[in-house]
């Protein structure tokens, strides 16, 4: 168990504890937090820079507001380790993001300081605006409304939704912009480029930091003076800036920008927006990683850093001789075809470095385009691009995939474009659980007319549909694929096409077959050492296409087969099991169909090893699976004979 750092910090365990500190001891506690989150996040791996950016800015939230009453909510959640250390969970910190831990993210069901879950982007301030809403209606006029959001998640269509609908609400919403210049990669846009005028403008800081004051007085008199002193503000800033304040526009007072860690002023400027009624917004500068010197310097590596040495910076070195991770082979095969067909471009939503885009972002940086944490556009702006025939590989996460699923349909599958989904941390991707597992997007896109999903057994598989996805499509072609290590194939060759719609047999066997789709066939090799102990003759087929499915290698499995066991690393709910049930309904065939995969419910955090292993998906899962259907096939035989 890692050592709490400090004498403050021991006497932490409720934010009220906070409130008894004084201006000196509020910064001596900040360093302590801070201590204590390098100290945890080196030996557990987690998300270290975006926390170690609002350590004072959490102090200073929960200094002036009165959690939980006050409703306060992270956006996302990486930065929000400081707020789980002081809200009671301080000696279960060394837990987070491990099986049977805490969660890395807010979540309701661990504490009531966490006014909302938020493990995906940019929903804090529609979450806050409900809150708020509902507050009014009850007659809560005391209760604040917090929603703290990096600049990063900003640049998602959903934030400024809420923006836009706040603004004409008259809601007691105050909106803490966290600016770091950064989300996970650098950030993109047009909206970075008008905070960073905003935050450089040398002009219009001297004099705001003169007349708010003053202003902010004013506006806590009525409607009247309020509008008076918002009109006084919005020419102070188009003056100075050359243009109008954006959030001036939509109605929300806009104050900053101011420097995220200086905690008194951050308490002053807070205490006094508690008093000014209506939509406000506040502009605050961190720096991501505060605090810690490497991390400061290489702010994208230091997200999510992984397990690293305190001093050194260094990261946990890994075995040599390691398999390929499969965005290793997204992104040189992608990178290799790119430089030979100028029309094939890469589409991010913010996540160039997971994706493996980031040598084709050096290399070909007209061919990739990071359009911001922005699922839904990056799907119909790659659909555009498939109109002029353009060929777009949008690189999306599995479990963010699922925010734009209006666009897979409307926009995509609907015109039968030429998009290819690659679709990366398909399955269970570990600790950041249940908000980031990829487990429905099997059956979600299953459901889509014209689309053709498939799904790769190792990395030459992988490799292979990329290149077939370029050559041989015709409309939407989703490629999903894990996290991480592949199997150690030599994948880097060829590459060949595959037949669309086509499967294979990679085991003969009489007593029982395995069906899957994807890497987690490899969990039945590792089964195949037992499964031969117990004299289990066994067939494998790797689906590789969940639409089109492979009718004739379907009848073949069903013409020799009478207890078939469907595997997949998604939900049991529409997926590979299902289709091979209503298959066999179709065709009238007799047998037992097995289902196994993602239960119906949600998974949590841990590796993915023991999350397998918790709902039976390992090898010993499979071996404990197969033996229990034939063991029922001999006691219905013995029944039968007598």
């Amino acid at each position: 168990m890692a050592e709490v750092p400090g004498k403050l910090l021991k006497q932490i365990n409720a934010p009220d504890d906070i409130k008894k500190l004084n201006e000196n001891q509020l910064s001596q506690l900040a360093e302590e937090i801070r201590q204590y989150i390098i100290q945890v996040v080196s030996k557990n791996a987690g998300h270290l820079g975006a926390s170690l950016g609002t350590v004072e800015l959490t102090l200073a939230i929960h200094y002036v507001f009165n959690a939980p009453y006050d409703k306060i909510i992270w956006d996302v959640g990486h930065q929000a380790y400081g707020h789980k250390i002081i809200t009671g969970r301080r000696d279960d910190f060394v837990t987070n993001r491990q099986y049977g831990g805490i969660s890395g993210f807010p979540n309701m069901e661990e504490s009531q300081y966490d006014a909302f879950g938020t493990g995906h982007s940019s929903t804090s301030i529609s979450a806050a605006l409900g809150m708020a809403v509902a507050s009014k209606i009850k007659g809560e006029d005391k209760r604040q409304h917090i929603a703290v959001i990096g600049d990063g998640a900003m640049t998602a269509g959903e934030a400024f939704e809420a923006l836009n609908n706040a603004g004409v609400t008259w809601s007691n919403v105050l909106v803490i912009l966290n600016d770091n210049n950064i989300s996970i990669d650098n950030s993109v846009g047009a909206l970075k480029e008008y905070l960073l005028d905003i935050t450089t403008s040398k002009t219009y800081n001297k004099l705001k930091d003169a007349t708010w004051e003053v202003l902010g007085k004013f506006g806590k008199h009525g409607p009247t003076p309020r509008l008076m002193v918002q009109k006084m503000q919005k020419m102070l800033k188009s003056t100075l800036l050359d243009e109008s304040n954006f959030m001036e526009s939509l109605h929300f007072r806009y104050f900053g920008p101011i420097d995220g860690h200086d905690t008194p002023k951050l308490i002053k400027t807070m205490e006094d927006l508690k008093d000014i009624q209506g939509p406000k917004l506040l502009h605050v500068i961190t720096t991501k990683g505060k605090g810690y010197q490497q991390a400061e310097d290489d702010k994208t590596r230091f997200h999510a850093p992984g397990q690293f040495d305190v001093k050194t910076g260094q990261t946990k070195p890994q075995p040599a001789n390691q398999p390929s991770k499969y965005q290793t082979v997204f992104g040189e095969t992608l990178l290799e075809m790119a430089k030979e067909d100028k029309n094939i471009v890469a589409v991010t939503p913010a996540m160039p470095t997971g994706s493996g885009l980031t040598t084709m972002m050096k290399e070909l940086p007209g061919q990739v385009f990071d359009v911001g944490i922005a699922e839904q556009h990056a799907v119909t702006f790659s659909a555009g691009l498939a109109t002029q025939g353009i060929i777009p590989y949008c690189a999306i996460y599995s479990t963010f995939l699922q925010r734009a699923y209006d666009q897979i349909i409307h926009d995509v599958a609907l015109q039968n474009l030429p998009v290819i989904f690659a679709i990366d941390r398909g399955g269970l991707v570990g600790a950041d659980g249940a908000t980031h597992h990829g487990v429905f997007d099997l059956a979600y896109l299953n459901a889509i007319p014209n689309m053709i999903i498939s799904s790769p057994m190792d990395e030459l598989e992988f490799r292979n549909l990329l290149f077939t996805a370029r050559i041989k499509n015709h409309g939407p072609f989703a490629i999903r694929y894990p996290r991480g290590k592949g199997t150690g194939i030599e994948w880097n060759l060829g590459p060949e096409s595959i037949e669309i719609g086509t499967g294979r047999k990679l085991k003969e066997g009489k007593d029982i077959a395995f069906v899957s789709i994807g890497h987690i066939g490899n969990q039945i090799e590792k089964a195949a050492a037992q499964l031969e102990e117990l004299n289990i003759d066994y067939a494998h087929y790797d689906i590789r296409f969940l639409k089109p499915f492979d009718k004739p290698l379907l009848h073949e499995i069903f013409q020799n087969h009478d207890k078939i066991v469907a595997i997949e690393e998604g939900t049991i709910i529409g997926g590979l099991g299902s289709t091979i049930r209503d298959f066999m309904n179709e065709h009238n065939y007799q047998a037992t169909v097995v289902k196994m995969g993602i239960p119906d419910q949600f998974i949590g955090h841990g590796t993915p090893e023991q999350l397998y292993k918790a709902i039976g998906l390992d090898a010993e899962g499979i071996v404990h699976t197969a033996q229990k259907l034939i063991q029922n096939k001999k006691f219905f035989q013995r029944k039968a004979s007598s």
